[in-house]
């Protein structure tokens, strides 16, 4: 069950980037294909499977955010993630804003990464 749930994050989180980058290239493009529901609705399904799959995970493996460093690390750099992303599709209103976010969300999905393999926390450490 472990490693099912495990591929289930790890492939929402791919997902996730996936969505992310075609929907930053649309926008780029100032496409209307950014106004097709299914554009609109999977990132957030796809989102909150990550979520959920990285709650089970911590329930699985007994550790969690606020009691286990690495763990909370590993939110806050998801959370951040988030952040850049929002600024990179929304509320960027320049062509460098919107890429500050696209490098920012990409550098913190990264770090989760790191800290998700070491399971050392960097910050909070």
């Amino acid at each position: 069950m472990y490693e099912l749930t495990k591929h289930l994050h790890l492939t929402a989180m791919a997902l996730s980037l996936l969505l992310f980058i075609t929907r930053f290239v649309l926008t780029l493009r100032q496409s209307p294909a950014l106004q097709k529901k299914w554009l609109k609705i999977s990132p957030h399904i796809v989102d909150t499977l990550w979520l959920v799959s990285a709650g089970v995970l911590c329930v699985m493996i007994d550790q969690y955010p606020f009691v286990d460093a690495w763990v909370s690390e590993k939110l806050l750099a998801l959370v951040m993630y988030m952040l850049m992303v929002t600024i990179a599709l929304k509320l960027a209103k320049t062509t460098t804003m919107r890429f500050v976010g696209l490098l920012g969300a990409v550098s913190w999905l990264a770090y989760a990464g790191m800290v998700a393999v070491s399971k050392q926390p960097h910050i909070f450490g």
